[in-house]
């Protein structure tokens, strides 16, 4: 099983009110019978989300974007008995180039609160089971999560 998760996390002011917006999708391949080769992939809405965090930082913001993915999808794997954790893979899209570095061990995480962010996330991902990648992307392809994010900011007025 493959699922497709666009994440993303914002402040307004930095610190400030922030929230976070996740989508995530299930990829559904379909093959040839004869040559098991993969002719398309579509994708099925699993959830879309976007939730206020509070005050803080961007940074933090970002990072409970992810945290909130994975609770979400252990919740799902769970209830919906996926037990088959070798075969699942989970494919993260981030604008943030900072979180996608620094979750792929690339960038040191100086910052006390990231790093016990990181710790949950290391902790959820091995929960959830299966291959995790994180990846940077552009903000235009990113753009519904964004919208989410400040949704659930503009809720707050």
């Amino acid at each position: 099983m493959k699922f497709i998760v666009h994440t993303d996390g914002g402040a307004r002011g930095n610190p400030g009110p922030a929230a976070v917006g996740v989508i995530i999708e299930e990829a559904i391949s379909q093959t040839t019978l004869a040559h098991k080769k993969l002719i398309a992939e579509s994708r099925k809405l699993i959830a879309e989300f976007g939730k206020r965090t509070g005050e803080t930082t961007n940074n933090v913001a970002e990072y409970s974007a992810v945290v909130e993915a994975l609770r979400y999808l252990k919740i799902k794997t769970v209830n919906f008995k996926l037990e088959n954790k070798e075969n699942r893979e989970l494919h993260f899209y981030l604008d943030s180039n900072l979180v996608v570095q620094q979750l792929n061990g690339k960038f040191k995480v100086k910052d006390a609160r990231l790093r016990e962010l990181l710790l949950q996330v290391r902790i959820l991902e091995r929960e959830v089971g299966g291959e995790v990648t994180y990846d940077h992307v552009p903000r235009e392809e990113n753009r519904r999560a964004d919208a989410l994010v400040n949704q659930a900011l503009d809720s707050l007025r």
